[in-house]
């Protein structure tokens, strides 16, 4: 998976370098022989609870100790690798079109959603018989793409309070792999929509 990620990174003119953070050897032998420089997390970053803004931090500080320049970090994760190409085009073009120290993309849930309340279900984004129509729309986080300033990522953000909502209206939004089902799932999608 992460090499999808990897290749996504290469193959954009906009990214400067691609890193890939991990303390495994397997991914770092993986990533370096398809053309990433591997940071290598210490072992205070490589439990399941560690933040992505924490990993994002170390990589900023690693970068600013060998006097890299940059002035944000795209993080790319190696659970949704299915990506538009002019995805990242598109985004940057935002971001130096307005004043922005951050972007996510995110796709619209059109789902009626509610919560159990005493075992009864409570609709939370609509009224019992609404139209979906109707609805206000409400997003998701899909993990394609972040990209976020150098000072955000220093102050332990992964998003900043200028932030821009990146609306993707593609089925790549949708695949975030985590089980076997997920990969399969990826599996075909890939297949549909590979170009």
């Amino acid at each position: 998976m992460i090499v999808h990620s990897i290749k996504y990174s290469l193959s954009n003119d906009h990214i400067s370098a691609t890193y890939v953070s991990t303390d495994s050897p397997d991914i770092k032998i993986v990533s370096e022989n398809y053309g990433a420089t591997v940071l290598v997390r210490p072992d205070e970053l490589a439990g399941d609870y560690v933040t992505t803004a924490a990993v994002l931090k170390h990589v900023a500080e690693i970068l600013i100790s060998r006097c890299e320049e940059f002035d944000f970090i795209v993080l790319l994760q190696a659970t949704n690798p299915l990506r538009p190409m002019n995805m990242l085009k598109d985004a940057i073009k935002i971001l130096e079109s307005g004043d922005f120290d951050s972007l996510m993309t995110v796709n619209r849930d059109p789902r009626k959603l509610g919560k159990i309340i005493k075992n009864k279900f409570v609709p939370w984004n609509y009224k019992f018989g609404m139209r979906s129509q109707d609805m206000d729309p409400l997003y998701y986080e899909n993990g394609l793409l972040y990209i976020t300033s150098k000072e955000q990522i220093l102050n332990g953000k992964i998003m900043g309070d200028k932030m821009y909502p990146m609306i993707m209206d593609h089925i790549f939004g949708e695949v975030d792999i985590d089980t076997k089902d997920d990969m399969a799932y990826a599996e075909y999608i890939f297949s549909r929509y590979n170009k």
